[in-house]
């Protein structure tokens, strides 16, 4: 498998699912509780979300080819989608977003969020859901497919790392450290969704 390709994939599933824009919403969602209650709905929240992205990548293309969209097209707007979902980074719309639904989630004390905001659409939202589409899609036979879905473990590994020291992490990186972060990695996915509909506008020959 090629080693570009997989940093390729690790970056934009990293950017796109935002561990650490996440992290403090998490550590908002779930104040007050017990450590252990914490960490059993942070493993909750991250199984699920592996379990939806899963499904997609396995049956996202099938589906694509169902309904006649080709993967050039899908590609095209996909990356639209996260060029969008850039934007919202880059100008902090995303974050209010967020902070909006960890607040509708903290007004129920009972409600548990690991579902709801935190595994859909936090981190299997609409901008994760097609980027694993999209790099499956850019794979050929079962050990690229495996590859995709090691490197989607392998950030949802780190993002429950991150939930189980959220605590520290917002405190060591303060407000301001996460506004940048996260203004940063805004920029980063902001190109490679434009490298993704370069892409798809090469399959149609469009591009050089």
């Amino acid at each position: 498998m090629d080693t570009n390709f997989l940093i390729t994939a690790f970056a934009t599933l990293f950017v796109i699912i935002d561990p650490i824009g996440l992290t403090p919403l998490f550590v908002a969602m779930t104040q007050g509780m017990s450590p252990a209650r914490r960490r059993a709905i942070g493993i909750r929240a991250c199984t699920i979300a592996a379990c939806i992205l899963f499904a997609f990548s396995i049956f996202g293309e099938a589906l694509l080819g169902f309904i006649g969209i080709s993967m050039h097209a899908f590609r095209i707007a996909g990356g639209i989608l996260l060029f969008l979902t850039a934007l919202d980074m880059l100008f902090q719309r995303r974050t209010k977003r967020r902070e909006d639904q960890a607040e509708e989630a903290e007004e129920d004390h009972e409600h548990d969020p690991s579902v709801f905001p935190i595994a859909i659409p936090l981190i299997a939202g609409p901008g994760a859901i097609a980027t694993m589409i999209l790099l499956t899609g850019q794979t050929e036979g079962v050990l690229g497919y495996l590859s995709v879905l090691a490197v989607m473990l392998a950030v949802l590994s780190i993002m429950l790392a991150l939930f189980f020291t959220g605590g520290m992490i917002e405190r060591a990186l303060g407000r301001v450290g996460i506004n940048v972060v996260t203004r940063l990695l805004g920029m980063l996915l902001a190109a490679l969704s434009v490298q993704f509909v370069l892409d798809g506008l090469r399959g149609f020959g469009f591009a050089g």
